[in-house]
């Protein structure tokens, strides 16, 4: 997915690919509805800061996303929103997680799409939940 955003001020192309895990590496995607919750919140997430989601695929004990953004919003920031919405809701949401402080590792891997393509990387998003 090679397309171009645009807004009043600028065109853009700007992909990232993230991966983060909850703390302790806690195997919390094995149930579906936790992982099926999560996406949702995602794309609520994703869809208030005009971001797209090119794939997002979560494995048990970590989540990949690619995400076509706005120059508008760091990596950093996207990752704050993101973490800080699903973290809160979940341990709302699901009683196994409540008695964490916080879902996720203050950490993430973020890269950006400049040595491959686009699509190589969305293959490799998708193809998580198999590899494992």
């Amino acid at each position: 997915m090679n397309e171009y955003r645009q807004t009043k001020t600028t065109i853009s192309l700007i992909n990232y690919h993230f991966v983060f895990c909850p703390r302790y590496r806690r195997k919390i995607f094995l149930r579906s509805d936790v992982e099926e919750r999560f996406k949702q919140l995602v794309q609520e997430v994703c869809e208030e800061l005009d971001i797209v989601i090119v794939a997002l695929e979560c494995d048990k004990d970590h989540t990949h996303m690619f995400l076509n953004a706005l120059p508008t919003f760091s990596p950093a920031n996207i990752m704050a929103k993101i973490k800080g919405v699903t973290s809160k809701k979940l341990r709302e949401e699901f009683p196994h997680l409540r008695h964490l402080p916080s879902l996720w590792t203050r950490s993430y891997f973020v890269s950006t799409a400049g040595n491959v393509s686009s699509e190589t990387i969305k293959r490799y998003v998708e193809q998580q939940k198999t590899s494992g």
